[in-house]
Order: structure tokens, then C-alpha cells, then sequence
């Protein structure tokens, strides 16, 4: 549950009692240490640099012992530190003024404490955009991460704490969260999704039967949910990075009621590229599949046609990952001109510029802290305490049900709108980036 009127001071208490519960063999910094650090990272997101908002990432890593346990096979994108001559003191005006040669999205600032808890900053970490990449599920694998933890400014006033890929807690202002809600893998928003994808899971389907009839599709069907979730994923996040807000919009209904729609097209690419990166996924599994069990079986031939399946899926594969990326942004750009961005179940767009002319509201709203939406656990709001672009979301997936809206704020927040019965649910804090619990932290009844 999200604890308001959180100072930093609340956010070190929170981590550190998280940490408290790690396997590492690392010390643990002090709370004073911990207040001291996100204090100075909170007020330093609200200056600016050169007319820009200081974007930066510190990791707390010890230079007396940086790489405790490296792994025995270095890859060539793993992180290395790049020290500094000469210690500097970790101030407000120092992390301002580094963050112009820290980006985030590619780096980030060494940070450590001495002896008397005093804070400095020693040097500057590389290859950060491997994680980030993973984080957006842009790889399908996480490189190892540096350090005890993260601590990133994502916007004013706004810190995100991450240890691997675990996020610890986000201070947003004066409110700090916990957790998100992974409303895309399960409760309603989450069924919604999964039954969306059925064009995805018959083209497959039909695939299976015709290229690889010895697959079981009930063996893939996981795999098309997370793909088909992680796009959306994808796409909200790269809306969110443009600071500018938007509302998604995914309706059955017919899109001349209650839309007005100035810009409209049909934009299918997305769907026809999540199906083929699907097929050569698959392609290239069976691939490797064949290979391997030829391998472990001992025998000394095989035919050449196997790798060069293997090889040719490998790379559409790879080149169908670009074509998604580059869909996702000409589609996230749309959100840029005000109003909805208009999608059918099956992730064509419609259009955008879509102005929502339901007018008929809910007299209350429910506020969903879990992802399942348990009647116990809705809180009721006012529709009112709403902005324009909310409320009008809100009066559509009133009056359509089984349409799914979704609104992204100036500062980032995402919400989610879904009709459920006579309650009109609205879920915030989603999860839209790719935390995974870290397998260094102990799970206690509380915090599982």
C-alpha cells in the first residue's frame, strides 16, 4: 500500500529493512547513510542543468571491494568502473552537474561512504543500457548489475530503487510506493489482454499444425501472452518517455460511437510483426532443439540444413525485434497530438487524435490496490477529483463495457479503467518495466 506524505528519510527506512533480508556478503550502510543519499538524489532531481531536468543513476558500490564475486566467464558487455583521480564529495551541485556526462539510459555515478558516513562520489559505471534494455524488455536476457543498489531519478522529485532487478520502493513526490501492480499477468486487466491475443494464438495455432505438427500449442501459449503483454508494455512505457501524457484506448465497439477520431487510419504492422517474430521464434527453438538432441545423442553427422535454419531463424528473428521496436514508436508518437490513441483488440490502430464524447459518469469509482480487484479491497473516489483526460476515459469504459482505458500522465503515472459489473475499477501504480525478484533477497511471510 502506498504511504503518503513519505519524505526520503521513509524511503531509507524502507530499503534498508528490505536489505536487511539479502544473502549478501556485503555490509549494509547505515540508515543515517541511506537518508543522507536519497536526500541529496531527491533534491538534486528538482534542479536543473543547462535548461535540462537532471536525469542520473548512482550505484552504492564499495572501491575497496567493487567485484566481489565475478562470475568465470567475463562477456564483453559486462560493467566496469572508470575511476575518478580524486575523490569528490557527494553534494547536491556535484551529482547536478555530473548528471550531464551520466546519462542514465547508459551510465551511472560510483557512490560509497567512509568511515564517518560521509558520502562521495568515485567514479562512473558503463554499459548501463544493457539493463535498461532489459528492464524494457527490449533483451531477452539481464546483465549482471554492480553494486548493493540502484537509486535513479526517473522525474522531479521522483526516485526509483532498484537492487538487481528487483525494484525496492519509488518515492514520487511525497508518496512512496512499495510496489506496482502487475495488472497485465493477472486479474481482469490480465484476462482482458490474454483474450485479446486470440488472432495471435489461432495464426499460431495454424502454424504449428502446417510447419511443426510434433509442437504442442498448449507447450507456446504462455509464451504469446507475455509477448503480447510485453508490446503493450513496451508501448506505454515509450508513451511515458515522452513527459507529454496520453490515453490508449482498446474497444471492441464500433469506432464511430462515442469517438471522433481526427486523424484516422489502420495501422496493422504491429500485429503482422508480433506474429512473425512468434513463427521464427519457434522456427528457431525447433532448430536448436534438433541440433542439440543430435549432439547428446553421439552421432558424428547431421545435416547442414539444421544450422542453416538455425542461422537464418536466428537473424529474421532478430530483424523482426527491430520492426516491433520501430512500430512501437511511430505508434507512441501518435500520442503526442492530444486525445486517444484508438486500438481494436487485436492491436491495429484505428487512429489517433480520438476525442471520447461519452458524457454519462459513474457517481463513484473504485480505486483497486491489488491487481485481482477483490470486492473487499476497492476503495470508492469521486470522479470528479479527475482531470479532463481521466474523466473522460472514465465515461467511455462506463459506457462501453469491455472496453480497457488507459491514461498516462505528464509525471508518468499510468491508469488503467475497466468496467466490472456496476463498478467502474481504476487501478494505478502499474508495472509496466520488467522487475524480477532477486533470488538475493529473503522472502518473509510480509513481503513474499
Amino acid at each position: 500500500m502506498a504511504l503518503t506524505n513519505a519524505k526520503p528519510k521513509d524511503l531509507a527506512l524502507h530499503v534498508l529493512e528490505k536489505l536487511e533480508h539479502s544473502n549478501l556478503a556485503l555490509p549494509l550502510p547505515p540508515l543515517v547513510v541511506l537518508e543522507c543519499l536519497f536526500e541529496c538524489v531527491f533534491f538534486a532531481s528538482m534542479r536543473t542543468e543547462e535548461s535540462d531536468l537532471v536525469k542520473v543513476t548512482v550505484t552504492l558500490i564499495d572501491p575497496a571491494n567493487p567485484d566481489p564475486k565475478p562470475p568465470r566467464k567475463l562477456v564483453p558487455e559486462r560493467w566496469s568502473i572508470i575511476k575518478f583521480d580524486v575523490l569528490m564529495e557527494l553534494t547536491i551541485k556535484a551529482l547536478v552537474k555530473l548528471s550531464k556526462a551520466s546519462d542514465p539510459s547508459s551510465t551511472s555515478l560510483a557512490v560509497y561512504y567512509d568511515e564517518h558516513g560521509k558520502l562521495f562520489i568515485w567514479g562512473m559505471i558503463d554499459q548501463a543500457l544493457h539493463y535498461q534494455s532489459f528492464l524494457n524488455y527490449e533483451s531477452e536476457s539481464g546483465s549482471e548489475q554492480p553494486g548493493l543498489f540502484q537509486v535513479s531519478v526517473s522525474d522531479i522529485g521522483t526516485l526509483d530503487v532498484l537492487f538487481d532487478y528487483e525494484l525496492l520502493a519509488t518515492l514520487k513526490q511525497n508518496v512512496l510506493v512499495p510496489r506496482y501492480l502487475d495488472v497485465f499477468t493477472i486479474g481482469p486487466v490480465s484476462k482482458i489482454l490474454k483474450a485479446n491475443a486470440v488472432n495471435l494464438k489461432t495464426d499460431i495455432r495454424a502454424f504449428l499444425a502446417d510447419k511443426h505438427p510434433d509442437e504442442d500449442f498448449e507447450d507456446w501459449e504462455t509464451f504469446l501472452d507475455g509477448l503480447w503483454i510485453q508490446t503493450l508494455s513496451r508501448l506505454l512505457l515509450r508513451i511515458q518517455n515522452y513527459h507529454h501524457g496520453g490515453a490508449l484506448l482498446i474497444t471492441h465497439t464500433d469506432v464511430d460511437v462515442d469517438v471522433d477520431i481526427k486523424y484516422r487510419v489502420t495501422y496493422d504492422r504491429l500485429k503482422n510483426a508480433i506474429s512473425k517474430y512468434a513463427e521464427e521464434t519457434i522456427n528457431n527453438y525447433v532448430a536448436e532443439t534438433l541440433i542439440d538432441d543430435h549432439i547428446a545423442s553421439g552421432k558424428k553427422m547431421m545435416s547442414k540444413d539444421w544450422y542453416i535454419e538455425e542461422s537464418r531463424s536466428l537473424l529474421a528473428k532478430q530483424g523482426i525485434a527491430d520492426e516491433i521496436k520501430g512500430c512501437i514508436s511511430f505508434l507512441a508518437s501518435h500520442t503526442c497530438v492530444d486525445g486517444v490513441l484508438l486500438f481494436a483488440p487485436d492491436m491495429v490502430s484505428n487512429g489517433f487524435g480520438g476525442v471520447l464524447k461519452a458524457r454519462r459518469t459513474p457517481k463513484k469509482i473504485y480505486v483497486s490496490p491489488t491487481a485481482t480487484a477483490t470486492p473487499k479491497s476497492l476503495v470508492a473516489a469521486d470522479p470528479n477529483h479527475f482531470g479532463t483526460r481521466h474523466r473522460s476515459m472514465i465515461a467511455y469504459c462506463w459506457n462501453h463495457p469491455g472496453s480497457l482505458g488507459l491514461v498516462i500522465s505528464q509525471d508518468g503515472d499510468i491508469r488503467a479503467f475497466y468496467r466490472i459489473e456496476e463498478k467502474l475499477i481504476m487501478w494505478e501504480n502499474i508495472k509496466t518495466q520488467q522487475f524480477i525478484k532477486s533470488r538475493k533477497l529473503k522472502r518473509s511471510a510480509t513481503n513474499k
